[in-house]
C-alpha cells in the first residue's frame, strides 16, 4: 500500500494496533492518520474496531487519565469540562472557505481558507504531544445502506472517543468493505493542554473550523461535546453541505412513530424545532415511539420519502429533567448502566444531581466550578454558582428507553416518513397546530417562519423573537436561499409527500399563562396524524388547515382525559392578521440580511401570502375566528 506516512505510524502504534489499520487497505486514511501523527506529534495511537475489548479499552482508559470519575452506580460517570468551555463556541467555529465563495458564505460565520488552514494547524502543532490517541471508525445512519456516511474520529481525549462509542454506530467493518474509499468524513481533536483537573487548559485557543470542501474538521482546545464530537454537529455541518450537492436532505430534526394502537397504524413524523421548543418532548411523548431525537438523513427511495436517525444515543439537556417531566429519561439516569453524566454536581455520596432533579441535592460537592462547591459559592464577578451547570448533559444509548422503536432504527432504507412537524416559540401568532396547504407552503411559510422567542430566563429583553428557519441556522453550511430552495426542490417526482404541521406550544391566553399544559402537543400530534389518514375536516385560515373543536374535544378527552372547551379552542384558533404579516415582514429581511443571492421567487411566494392574509383582515377582521375565513 502506498503511503509515506507508514513507517511512521506503525513506530506511533503496536504491533495489533497498525494490524488493524492496515485490514482497511485504506491509503486516504493512512494519509489523513499520517499527516496528523506527524503534525500533532501524539505519543501512540491506538486503532479500535467494532468490538467490545476496544469499547471496554476506551471507557477504562477514559477513567484512568482523569477525564471521567465513576461514580456510586456501576457503569455510570462523571465528566467536568473547564470552566468556559460548557457551550458551543459559535464565534469560533468557522467555516474554511475558498476565496471564491467567501462573499457567498460571510454571513455563516467563514474565513478565508488558507488564512484559516495556516492558523489552526499552527494551532495544532505538536498539540498531541506527550499524549495517548484513538482513531475510532463510525458511521452517521446504518452502516451497509444507501443512507451510511462513513466518519473517522482521530483524538486525543478518550472521554470523546467514549462518549462518540455512546452515540454512534462503529463502522469498522464498513470501512472494511467500502468500495469507495476516498469517501469519508474526517475530524481531527484535541483536547490541548490539560489543567489540574484535566480539562482544556488554553480555551482562548479554541477554534472548530470546517472544510466542507474536502469533509475535514479541526478542533482544538476543547472538551465540551458539541464543540469536541466531531459526529455531532460538526459532521451535520458537512452533511448539510453534501446533501445540497447531491439532492438529498440533512435535518435538525427527530424522527418518531405515531401509535394509533386501536387501528394497529404507526405514522412516523420528523419534527424540527429551535432550542427550548419542545424538540426532545415531542420526540419522548409518552406512549409513542422514538426512533431519534436530533438528526435525521433523508432521501427519496422508489419515490418515497424515507428517513434514518443519524444517531443512536442522546446527549441531552439534563436541566429539569425528572421524574414527573420526563419519566422515562429519569428513571434511565437513575438506574445502574453506562452513562455519562457532564457539569453535573457529584455529591459526597458519589451520585449525580442537576438543576430541576426534584432530587435532594447535598450542600456541597464537585461540580463544574471546582472541588470544593458549596451552596452560596461565587464566581469571580460575584454571581451564585447554582449546583450544576444549565447546560449540563447526559450521555445514553437510545436502545435503553422502553419506547425505542428498533425496527425502524435498524431499517437500511429507512422509515417512511408521511407528516414534518415546525414548531417555534411564540405567545401570540401562531395557533398550537395548523396543516401546511402544500409542500411548498409548508416550508415557506411555516419552515422559513420559524422563530424563538426569549423568556424571562434568557439574558436579555423577554419577548424578542429570533428568526430560526428549518430550526437549522446554526448548522447550514452555504446560502440560505440556496439551502432553502433544496429543500422545497426535494419531493418532485415523489410518490407521495409529506404533509406539512406547525406546532406552537406557547401560546399564552389574555392573563399571560400559557394556554395549554405540556401533555396537550400528544393531541396536536395525533390530529395531524388522523389528517394524514384523511379522517379529519378541517377549517381553512389564510396559512393552512386547522382543527374543528369536536374532533379535538373527542382527542383531549380520548388521551387526557381533559374536557377542552369552546372558549379555550376559540381563542387559541383565532387567526391573528397583522401579527403574522408582521412575521412575514421579519422573515422577509431576516433572508434579505443572510443571504443576497436568496432566489427572488421566495420574496414574491411571501408577498403574495401578505396579500392575502391582508385581504382576509379587510373581509373578516383582523382576529379570524375559526370557520369564518373562506378563501
Amino acid at each position: 500500500m502506498d503511503s509515506h506516512y507508514l513507517s511512521l505510524l506503525k513506530e506511533k502504534m503496536s504491533e495489533e494496533s497498525f494490524a488493524k489499520l492496515m485490514k482497511l487497505e485504506n491509503t486516504k486514511v493512512n494519509d489523513f492518520l499520517g499527516t496528523f501523527a506527524k503534525h500533532c506529534n501524539p505519543k501512540s495511537i491506538y486503532i479500535c474496531d467494532d468490538s467490545k475489548e476496544d469499547e471496554a479499552y476506551i471507557k477504562a482508559k477514559a477513567l484512568e487519565i482523569g477525564e471521567e470519575f465513576q461514580l456510586a452506580k456501576k457503569g455510570q460517570t462523571i465528566h467536568w469540562d473547564g470552566y468556559g468551555d460548557q457551550a458551543r463556541d459559535k464565534a469560533n467555529t468557522r467555516y474554511m472557505v475558498y476565496k471564491e465563495n467567501l462573499e457567498s458564505m460571510k454571513s455563516l460565520n467563514s474565513v478565508e481558507y488558507e488564512a484559516g488552514k495556516a492558523e489552526i494547524m499552527d494551532i495544532a502543532k505538536n498539540i498531541m504531544e506527550g499524549k495517548d490517541t484513538v482513531v475510532k471508525f463510525f458511521c452517521e445512519g446504518p452502516a451497509f445502506s444507501e443512507f451510511t456516511i462513513p466518519c473517522v474520529q482521530f483524538t486525543d481525549s478518550w472521554y470523546v472517543a467514549h462518549s462518540e462509542a455512546i452515540l454512534y454506530r462503529p463502522a469498522y467493518e464498513h470501512f472494511k468493505e467500502m468500495k469507495d474509499k476516498d469517501d469519508f468524513f474526517r475530524f481531527i481533536h484535541s483536547a490541548g493542554e490539560l489543567d489540574e483537573r484535566n480539562t482544556s487548559k488554553n480555551t482562548e485557543k479554541r477554534r472548530i473550523y470546517m472544510d466542507t470542501q474536502n469533509n475535514i474538521v479541526y478542533s482544538m482546545n476543547n472538551q465540551y461535546a458539541g464543540n469536541s464530537i466531531g459526529l455531532k454537529k460538526h459532521s451535520m455541518r458537512l452533511a448539510i453541505n453534501k446533501s445540497g450537492k447531491e439532492g438529498w436532505l440533512c435535518e435538525h430534526m427527530f424522527l418518531m412513530a405515531a401509535m394509533n394502537r386501536e387501528k394497529n397504524r404507526r405514522t412516523y413524523f420528523a419534527g424540527a424545532y429551535p432550542s427550548a421548543c419542545g424538540k426532545t418532548s415531542t420526540a419522548m411523548i409518552p406512549g409513542e415511539e422514538i426512533v431519534g431525537d436530533d438528526i435525521a438523513y433523508f432521501r427519496n427511495i422508489n419515490g418515497q420519502f424515507r428517513g434514518v436517525n443519524v444517531e443512536q444515543g442522546i446527549f441531552g439537556i439534563i436541566k429539569d429533567v425528572n421524574a414527573e417531566d420526563d419519566p422515562v429519561i429519569f428513571e434511565n439516569l437513575m438506574i445502574e448502566q453506562e452513562l455519562i453524566f457532564s457539569d453535573v454536581l457529584r455529591g459526597p455520596d458519589n451520585n449525580p444531581y442537576w438543576l430541576g432533579s426534584g432530587l435532594d441535592t447535598p450542600n456541597e460537592g464537585e461540580n463544574h466550578s471546582g472541588k470544593d462547591w458549596f451552596a452560596g459559592k461565587k464566581d469571580a464577578k460575584g454571581n451564585e454558582i447554582p449546583v450544576a451547570h444549565g447546560n449540563a448533559r447526559y450521555t445514553m444509548r437510545l436502545d435503553y428507553l422502553e419506547n425505542f422503536d428498533k425496527k425502524g432504527f435498524d431499517a437500511k432504507q429507512g422509515v417512511v416518513v408521511e407528516g414534518i412537524l415546525y414548531g417555534g416559540r411564540d405567545s401570540d401568532t401562531c395557533v398550537p397546530v395548523e396543516e401546511s396547504a402544500s409542500w411548498e407552503e409548508g416550508i415557506l411559510i411555516k419552515a422559513c417562519t420559524l422563530e424563538s422567542e426569549t423568556t424571562s430566563a434568557t439574558l436579555g429583553k423577554e419577548g424578542v423573537r429570533n428568526p430560526s428557519p428549518m430550526a437549522n441556522m446554526d448548522f447550514v453550511s452555504y446560502p440560505l436561499g440556496e439551502y432553502t430552495k433544496n429543500n422545497i426542490d426535494f419531493v418532485k417526482g415523489m410518490k407521495s409527500v409529506p404533509k406539512v404541521f406547525s406546532t406552537n406550544y406557547f401560546l399564552r391566553d389574555e392573563k399571560g399563562k400559557f394556554c395549554n399544559d405540556k401533555l396537550a402537543k400528544k393531541v396536536w400530534l395525533h390530529w395531524a396524524e388522523g389528517r394524514i389518514h384523511n379522517e379529519y375536516e378541517a377549517y381553512d385560515t389564510p396559512t393552512g388547515k386547522i382543527p374543528l373543536f369536536k374532533d379535538l374535544k373527542a382527542l383531549f378527552k380520548k388521551h387526557l382525559n381533559y374536557n377542552y372547551t369552546e372558549a379555550e379552542y376559540t381563542y387559541q384558533f383565532t387567526f391573528r392578521s397583522t401579527k403574522w404579516i408582521e412575521k412575514l415582514e421579519r422573515s422577509k429581511l431576516y433572508f434579505k440580511k443572510m443571504d443576497h443571492n436568496t432566489p427572488q421567487f421566495i420574496f414574491d411566494r411571501w408577498d403574495k401570502q401578505i396579500k392575502k392574509i391582508e385581504e382576509a383582515k379587510a373581509k373578516f377582521g383582523d382576529e379570524i375566528k375559526p370557520g369564518a375565513y373562506k378563501a
